[in-house]
């Protein structure tokens, strides 16, 4: 068996752990630069409208008969539907369909405001691996990550050693 050399070992650990890691790393990192702007790009996920309102007037069933208006959302009963964002402050509630059609709809009028597509949840499904199959998140992801942080010490480590390496020599 031969013997630990800290150096040589630690870059070749760290040049085969990029390598691991690249396709899962870059995947991460392309859908992590999204999500930081998913707030000012339309196209990822749709702004959110603002209207004055004096009351909520909508009733659940109301919310439902209106969204059932929007071809694109395939809204047939609340089973068609992932989840609704109430945000009472803006006087809007968005209905987000299980197909990731999003509808924003004035909550005392009753008007439809946008209706987008909103690309943010499956960014977040690639980011987090979970798009691929559950399973992905948890064997490959998460292992990537773990992975990083090991490449990240082992970084750290390459670059302070020759410094102190040198510090030590000089004393």
């Amino acid at each position: 068996m031969r013997k630990w050399h800290s150096r040589r070992d630690t870059r070749k650990m760290h040049r085969w752990g990029a390598f691991l890691i690249s396709l899962p790393f870059l995947i991460v990192i392309i859908s992590g630069l999204l999500l930081q702007v998913k707030k000012e790009i339309e196209w990822i996920q749709p702004s959110t409208e603002e209207v004055a309102i004096d009351s909520l007037a909508l009733s659940f069933s109301d919310i439902l008969r209106i969204s059932q208006g929007v071809k694109e959302a395939q809204i047939s009963t609340w089973s068609d539907i992932n989840r609704l964002d109430v945000r009472p402050n803006k006087g809007i509630v968005k209905v987000r369909s299980e197909n990731q059609w999003e509808i924003q709809i004035d909550l005392e009028r009753g008007s439809i405001l946008k209706t987008a597509y909103r690309r943010s949840d499956i960014i977040e499904q690639l980011h987090d691996g979970s798009w691929f199959h559950d399973a992905a998140k948890l064997w490959i992801f998460l292992p990537s990550g773990i992975i990083v942080l090991i490449l990240w010490l082992s970084g750290m480590y390459l670059f302070f050693v020759p410094i102190l390496a040198k510090r030590s020599r000089k004393k």
